[in-house]
């Protein structure tokens, strides 16, 4: 999982994990920083984004990286540009089911398409507030939304359109042959049994220790060993990490805080199996039915989880604030926390 040993840099974690999960809200650093910054030597608040985007408008053909969703998921994510033929056959799905968020346009978003793709194709990368196209656009998305940001992110999903770049955290779109190296562009799509298989590899080589579903086995029987661990349903690794089960980790090691969906906890029903340790994160449930805190990041020493940490970053006042704390016996995270502190720049 590369928090005993970081990467020297963060293309090699992008290769090994395949994809990291990227996340907009920031109360002790974003979901994609706090997983990259145990991973990652000497990684700073915000190198994902630069990594993706560079500090200046990226050529295609420089492009490494990319974000968009993953297959059969709305989840964003920074991914590798190989990943581009088989994200196809999901982006086609969704232009052939009703959804307001992902799926296909409907009337009034078919009409203002055109108009979109035309404009990006003269005026190069924009965001959704760069359109005359002033419409609301309400449904399912709130009374704010307009019908030229819902169109956009349709066309998205969809792989018409990519992030070019963001000013803070504000997406700027342009067209697919803008973004991505030609090259990637005219790779063929996969056959259906290829991407399966893609996706089936994405799974381990993110988990690197996860369940697989029965369909999934034949497709990858040849790189796959199964461990068995009590009271676990049936796990799956990658024959290349089996000798990285040899490894013990140093349980006097200094504790690291994980982010809430770190790749190391992100199946609740194995971290519960594996460590005792029932962990939800808590951002979408009500104030009065959580357990650990709005964004409480666990605490792995060694092998253990042995707790929890809710922090809240006070950029003002330049402080790092712990809203709530609990650890086994014996255990201390006070190293941990000066450690994110100094990360976000905070005392």
């Amino acid at each position: 999982m590369l928090l005993d040993a970081p990467a020297a840099d963060l293309e090699s974690v992008l290769t090994h994990h395949g994809f990291i999960q990227i996340d907009p809200i920031n109360v002790c650093g974003r979901m994609h920083d706090l997983i990259l910054r145990n991973r990652v030597a000497d990684y700073r608040e915000g190198d994902l984004m630069r990594h993706l985007h560079g500090t200046q408008p990226l050529p295609a053909e420089e492009r490494t990286a990319f974000e968009h969703h993953l297959p059969h998921s709305n989840n964003l994510a920074a991914l590798p540009v190989s990943a581009w033929p088989f994200l196809q056959s999901a982006m086609r799905q969704r232009t052939e089911y009703e959804s307001a968020w992902s799926g296909k346009l409907d009337e009034r978003q078919t009409e203002l398409a055109p108009q979109i793709l035309a404009e990006l194709a003269a005026r190069g990368p924009f965001a959704s507030d760069s359109i005359a196209n002033k419409e609301r656009d309400a449904h399912g998305w709130g009374t704010h939304a307009t019908l030229a940001k819902t169109t956009l992110h349709k066309l998205f999903f969809h792989g018409r359109i990519l992030i070019s770049r963001r000013e803070n955290q504000r997406r700027l779109y342009d067209l697919p042959e803008r973004v991505l190296p030609a090259a990637i562009l005219a790779r063929p799509e996969p056959s259906p049994t290829e991407t399966a298989r893609w996706i089936t590899l994405l799974k381990l080589r993110q988990w690197r220790l996860t369940p697989l579903l029965r369909a999934e086995i034949p497709l990858v029987a040849d790189d796959i060993q199964e461990i068995a661990v009590d009271g676990c349903p049936p796990l799956f690794c990658l024959k290349s990490d089996l000798p990285l089960l040899d490894l013990a980790a140093d349980p006097s090691s200094i504790p690291l805080l994980l982010a809430p969906l770190d790749p190391l906890i992100y199946h609740r029903r194995v971290t519960r199996s594996l460590w005792d340790f029932d962990y939800t994160w808590e951002v979408y449930v009500p104030p009065e039915k959580r357990v650990r805190g709005y964004y409480a990041l666990p605490v792995l020493a060694g092998l253990e989880l042995v707790g929890h940490i809710d922090p809240k970053a006070d950029r003002k006042a330049k402080k790092l604030a712990i809203i709530h704390r609990s650890l086994r016996r014996g255990y201390s995270a006070a190293p941990a926390v000066r450690e994110l502190a100094r990360f976000l720049g905070l005392k």
